[in-house]
């Protein structure tokens, strides 16, 4: 039995050398190879072969899965060759080095642990070879590569005067709502929404409805951005990024960034929002900027953009005008916002009495949040001449910033049962008017009135200033009665005076139903009752299509 300690050391020994044996966990799983949490710092070198050991379920089930054979190593990763496989392989299995290239992986990685190397090279950028493997490995794309989501339908519009004039349109059209990135794998990406006319046919004059003036207010932009590249570009009606202040755009806008915090680019194009301060949609603009930006919206963010710019009426002279455009936040708790035009007007057939120089228009405002329940704001709107925007929309909303003159004040302030109340008191003094006067917004908002999952805003607002004067009452009831059907209505009526218009007064109702029928089929159908000084009509919108 002199035998027996010698083969209880062999075993031993043989337990201890399957328990150090080196192993490594699969991180991804492709096509014909695998990707393991280890590289040249355990040793590893190609050529080297690995097993893939799981534990048996039953006794007929192998324990080996399959065989590896490293083919690319890295600093801290490898890519292995899937050689023989006896079943799937899984992301979180075990591959275990093979008996005969353990000690060369421990001489390698004793080599690479010792301190003989007379320099140590890093790479900022991040370590090349394991770049390259990277690319090397198949991988399924990113989430937002071709995503596609959205609506493209056929729209009817039909309008019939109530007031004795016997005009009456149909109008047949295409409408787009698109959320499109990374098109084709690239760094184009399609955002907005747009409406297309196709075909019209009327009786009588035409006249300027609230929807066609919606619609016109849409925002639709192809724009270019590439992390990897200093260059952003975008085409279509849009904001300018870095100066959102600025009239909507229907153009084009081309930067470059030059540094970490610094980006400079120019636009160009017209101004078609009838919600802009400084309407005409006969108007060219064009101008350069540059924007220096830093921070975090989780701590300290600053932004400040300084341009330069000329616009044109029918391709005359119109105004050169210098804007700048500033924020600083912190967290959520506050923020400054201010935006500046100066300009220099020449006379023009539209406007020939305005020249000189001077301040454009100037917005200030401070917000500060000290809770989730509060906030409170102090805002100060200046214009030099009267805003040109399009009076039909007062009653909207789309225009207070614009009605509200001077210095005001206003207060949120969060309630139960999913309410909100929001109030804004400020005065008014123009160069013209004898006293100042006060203006006045309310408004209550519901998320779900008594249970029911109907949200509500009720909408107050009495404003004076040097351009007009008036109020306007308006209610917006909405309501999502399931996954596919969604149901708002909203009315309101305005009392508007003003050199702008002609039109004083005004009532007008909204509906809208949305139905999703199938998995990408939609229905929208919706109408307008306006009733005013000068215009009386009815207009019905149904559109079907397709939900991608």
């Amino acid at each position: 039995m002199r035998w027996f300690p010698l083969a209880l050391l062999l075993l031993v020994s043989a337990a201890r050398a399957q328990e150090d044996r080196p192993s490594f966990r699969i991180k991804y799983v492709a096509e014909g190879v695998v990707y393991i949490e280890g590289g040249r710092a355990a040793g590893l070198a190609e050529g080297m072969k690995l097993s893939v050991v799981r534990a048996p379920q039953n006794p007929d089930q192998p324990g080996e899965m399959a065989e590896l054979e490293v083919v690319s190593v890295a600093a801290s990763s490898a890519v292995c060759e899937i050689k023989n496989a006896a079943g799937s392989l899984q992301a979180g299995d075990i591959a275990f080095l093979s008996s005969e290239d353990i000690p060369k992986a421990q001489m390698l990685k004793a080599a690479g642990t010792g301190a003989h190397y007379a320099q140590t090279i890093s790479f900022s950028e991040g370590d090349p070879l394991d770049e390259e493997i990277r690319d090397y490995l198949p991988r399924p794309p990113l989430p937002e590569i071709n995503r596609f989501r959205g609506r493209i339908g056929f729209e009817y519009t039909g309008i019939r005067d109530q007031s004795g004039g016997g005009f009456s349109a149909s109008e047949y059209g295409l409408v787009l709502r698109a959320d499109i990135t990374r098109i084709a794998g690239t760094y184009w990406n399609l955002n907005g929404y747009t409406r297309l006319l196709f075909n019209s046919s009327t009786s009588g004059s035409q006249p300027q409805t609230l929807n066609d003036l919606l619609n016109r207010t849409y925002h639709m932009a192809l724009t270019y951005q590439n992390p990897q590249s200093p260059w952003t570009m975008g085409f279509g009606r849009f904001y300018l990024p870095w100066a959102a202040s600025l009239e909507t755009i229907d153009g084009g806008y081309v930067a470059r960034r030059m540094a970490k915090h610094v980006t400079i680019g120019m636009f160009a194009g017209t101004t078609p929002d009838p919600t802009s301060w400084n309407y005409n949609p006969s108007r060219e603009m064009a101008g350069s900027f540059v924007n220096f930006e830093g921070g975090s919206y989780e701590a300290f963010k600053y932004s400040s953009t300084t341009g330069l710019g000329l616009s044109r009426l029918s391709w005359q002279p119109e105004r050169e005008f210098l804007f700048f455009e500033n924020s600083v936040s912190w967290k959520r708790y506050f923020s400054i916002f201010q935006n500046l035009e100066v300009d220099r007007w020449h006379a023009t057939t539209q406007q020939p009495t305005a020249s000189g120089t001077g301040i454009a228009r100037s917005f200030v405002t401070f917000r500060f949040e000290p809770s989730r329940i509060i906030s409170f704001d102090i805002n100060d709107n200046y214009f030099h001449d009267f805003p040109t925007f399009n009076a039909l929309l007062v009653g909207t909303g789309l225009l207070d910033k614009i009605l509200f003159q001077g210095l005001s004040g206003g207060v949120r302030l969060s309630l139960p049962y999913h309410a909100s109340l929001y109030t804004n008191v400020g005065r008014s003094k123009g160069t013209s008017d004898p006293n100042p006067s006060w203006n006045y917004l309310y408004g209550l908002m519901v998320s779900d009135i008594l249970h029911s999952g109907i949200r509500g805003d009720l909408h107050y607002s009495r404003f004076n200033s040097s351009f007009g004067q008036g109020n306007y009452q308006s209610l917006s009831l909405s309501r999502q009665m399931s996954g596919s059907l969604r149901l708002e209505v909203m009315a309101g009526r305005q009392n508007f005076t003003s050199t702008l218009t002609s039109q004083t007064r005004a009532l007008f109702v909204n509906g809208n139903l949305d139905w999703v029928f199938g998995r990408h089929y939609f229905l929208n159908t919706g109408f307008t009752v306006y009733r005013g000084q000068s215009q009386n009509y009815n207009q019905t919108i149904v559109t079907f299509g397709y939900r991608f």
